[in-house]
């Protein structure tokens, strides 16, 4: 059975998009292909069917990413079928624990950020949804740094759970 990690943002169309793109990368170049499925979501609901803004879908293309997606809302019960959810703020992660029908499941929410060792306290991945293509370049340099530490604590569950 795969291990299944799941971004999630506010409209899941820039931030959420983005780190799945990325991650889903690392995972193909890392040789876990089939071994780990990666997927993101919205918090709320407001752009489901939506393809990712198109801000997001020239940085991910600019940098050699895929960015074939359609926004959808993150629902409770998916909780017992995902083994990790990554939240991009603060504000998604009390989001994600709130709506968490157990303890155990609410353990599976983390910061993205929280897996690069450079951020510091500073682990919100600021939304740039309202500003410039810069906003989307800096998020985009975010999810890569964390994406390093993330992969590696997945790829540690991962030959755990082949052992």
């Amino acid at each position: 059975m795969p291990y299944r990690v799941c971004f999630v943002c506010t409209g899941n169309i820039c931030r959420s998009p983005m780190a799945e793109s990325v991650f889903r990368t690392r995972v193909a170049e890392a040789g876990l292909d089939g071994l780990v499925e990666v997927d993101s979501a919205g918090t709320d609901g407001w752009h489901e069917g939506d393809g990712a803004d198109p801000r997001t879908v020239s940085v991910l293309g600019t940098n050699g990413y895929d960015s074939d997606h359609t926004a959808r809302r993150f629902r409770t019960d998916w909780f017992s079928r995902l083994d990790l959810v990554i939240a991009l703020d603060a504000g998604h992660l009390r989001a994600l624990r709130s709506l968490a029908p157990t303890a155990a499941d609410a353990e599976k929410v983390r910061l993205l950020r929280s897996y690069d060792i450079a951020a510091g306290d500073d682990l919100d991945v600021p939304d740039p949804y309202y500003g410039g293509m810069d906003g989307f370049e800096e998020c985009l340099e975010m999810v890569e740094a964390a994406s390093s530490g993330l992969l590696a604590a997945v790829r540690e569950q991962v030959e755990g759970q082949a052992a």
